[in-house]
């Protein structure tokens, strides 16, 4: 049986899918773009900054779920151009110790929506 994970401190979808599912005891959360939840706006200044506001939306996410990063075992990031790739993954380690940090990917493609330059995927565990 699966459970719709809402939360309003995260971006709402933008398309027919939900912020994450809960299925049993592990969480899928759906990709993640620098959508600030309180303006709207997308948050695309620089590309740490983006990446920030998409952690946080992340962090949002795994929160209404009663999860942490620490629940985290997998992450997918989509990034527009593999030369962010070094900015993109020095905030994106701010939020895991590294001897425990989840199974990743991460894979240069040619457009995101909206146009953004990263997005993130996470799954969970409880």
């Amino acid at each position: 049986m699966k459970k719709i994970i809402q939360t309003k401190d995260a971006p709402a979808p933008i398309g027919p899918y939900n912020q994450a599912v809960l299925s049993g005891d592990t969480l899928y959360i759906s990709g993640q773009i620098a959508i600030n939840p309180v303006s709207g706006e997308l948050e695309l200044e620089n590309i740490e900054d983006e990446t920030e506001q998409v952690m946080r939306n992340l962090k949002a996410i795994l929160g209404a779920a009663e999860m942490s990063f620490e629940n985290v075992v997998k992450s997918s990031i989509f990034i527009s151009d593999m030369n962010n790739f070094a900015k993109i993954n020095a905030v994106y380690s701010k939020y895991f110790e590294e001897a425990t940090a989840p199974a990743r990917e991460t894979v240069e493609v040619a457009n995101l929506p909206k146009f953004v330059n990263v997005e993130i995927s996470m799954i969970a565990v409880k």
